[in-house]
């Protein structure tokens, strides 16, 4: 049968499966053993043990739960109550001030937490109340935090990095460092925007009346400082070549559960129960995706799917960025659909050779297909993000938080849109600090 139309068998199969409601990882296990029967018979299965044994047995892997250990420290304290408090305090007299301060918490949780859903959780808690009660729109308040909490999936230390570079063998060290400036970039668009739409909606008469002397506003410092000092080690220790990342991310989970029970208090065993169950949980759902990723990978390749379509659009010879828009436009909408890990670890090894062929840089294009991501967490059907913000809002209605995140994918897609202008922005750093690839 022709490769290409098996490819597109092989993508109504998936999209069935994975809309019957069954996990990524299980769903990608079952149509790649269906199409490994349906070519080689029921022998062709003895191979996916050690197909999804080899994608695992990586030493890399274990930054994965290490980093989400760190973040899960960070999210079960009250570290994100208390960086959201210490920013509104400086930014209380600034005309929206309070959904910068949000904004800005949001970034640095993100850094700390590197979790999209836990970011909007500990901001939105306080944040969203607050906002409404000194006047502020409902759609500007939810939105702005389901826009702010994507950011942990781009400002490294993040996940997805880790599992961009794993699945393309490229540096995680350097991939994060290709996220710092772009991820500021993020954070200055959304503030841009938060302060103009607060304006526009308010006559800027938004403005706390409360005054802080510099002691309370200095007071809260002692407890947020220490833990962003540990990300800071974390990629002075990444791009410096004095730990490997799984090394890194030990030292930096450990340092984060040890200020975690200084700090917060957390020294009883059922709160840190919790801390490790939910580590365990997100580790093992992202471990399962990468074997049965590595599955699906062995199974389009067996194929020659992945050689054929890699082919077919080198041969369509495309302008270079008439086919970086084609790809925009597919990862837009696989990120609509699905979580960003299983879409990086499904597309990642298929685009990675078109894209350098096409003469990108990997890196660069990293930065692309995660802000691409995190378009994907606040649009419907799935727009995790939205959920979140719903659950801990319930009186807002889900159609206001859907409008007032809307603003924010155009300055993603602004993003995009400057990082193909100056694709300096993502990989001047990275060069800088760490040499030009070799």
């Amino acid at each position: 049968m022709d490769p290409l139309l098996l490819s597109l068998y092989v993508l109504i199969a998936t999209v069935v499966v994975l809309f019957s409601g069954i996990s990524v990882g299980f769903g990608l296990m079952i149509v790649s053993m269906t199409f490994i029967l349906w070519q080689d018979g029921i022998f062709g299965l003895a191979v996916i043990p050690e197909v999804i044994f080899g994608k695992l047995d990586s030493f890399a892997l274990l930054s994965i739960p290490m980093f989400i250990l760190m973040g899960a420290a960070v999210a079960s304290s009250r570290a994100g109550s208390d960086l959201y408090e210490l920013l509104s305090r400086w930014l209380t007299r600034v005309p929206g001030g309070l959904v910068v301060s949000n904004l800005g918490a949001c970034a640095l949780f993100s850094a700390m937490s590197g979790s999209s859903p836990a970011t909007c959780a500990a901001i939105g808690k306080m944040g969203i109340p607050e906002m409404v009660k000194r006047g502020y729109p409902k759609g500007v308040a939810a939105g702005s935090i389901a826009a702010g909490g994507t950011l942990g999936i781009l400002i490294p230390p993040s996940v997805t990095m880790i599992v961009y570079g794993i699945s393309t063998e490229t540096s995680i060290g350097r991939l994060f460092i290709a996220g710092i400036l772009p991820g500021l970039m993020l954070t200055a668009l959304f503030m841009a925007w938060a302060i103009y739409s607060t304006w526009r909606q308010t006559d800027g008469v938004v403005v706390s009346r409360i005054r802080y002397t510099l002691k309370e506003r200095l007071e809260l410092m002692p407890k947020i400082v220490p833990f962003l000092l540990i990300i800071v080690f974390v990629l002075w220790a990444l791009y410096g070549g004095v730990a490997t990342p799984s090394e890194a991310a030990a030292v930096g989970a450990l340092a984060c559960v040890v200020l975690a029970i200084v700090v917060y208090k957390m020294w009883k065993p059922t709160v840190l129960w919790h801390v490790f169950r939910d580590c365990t949980k997100e580790s093992v759902m992202i471990m399962v995706i990468i074997g049965a990723s590595g599955l699906f990978s062995f199974m389009l390749s067996s194929l020659y799917i992945t050689q054929s379509l890699a082919q077919w659009i080198i041969d369509m010879n495309l302008n270079p960025w008439a086919l970086m828009f084609m790809i925009n436009i597919f990862l837009l909408g696989a990120g609509f659909f699905l979580p960003p890990v299983a879409v990086i670890l499904m597309a990642a090894p298929i685009l990675l050779p078109i894209i350098i062929e096409a003469g990108f840089d990997p890196y660069w294009f990293a930065v692309v297909l995660t802000i691409n991501m995190e378009i994907g967490l606040i649009t419907p059907p799935v727009g995790l993000n939205l959920f979140v913000i719903n659950g801990i809002a319930p009186d807002i209605k889900l159609q206001t938080i859907l409008w007032g995140s809307l603003p924010y994918v155009a300055c993603m897609i602004l993003a995009i849109v400057l990082l193909c202008m100056f694709p300096g922005i993502a990989t001047w750093l990275p060069t800088y600090l760490m040499g030009p690839v070799v």
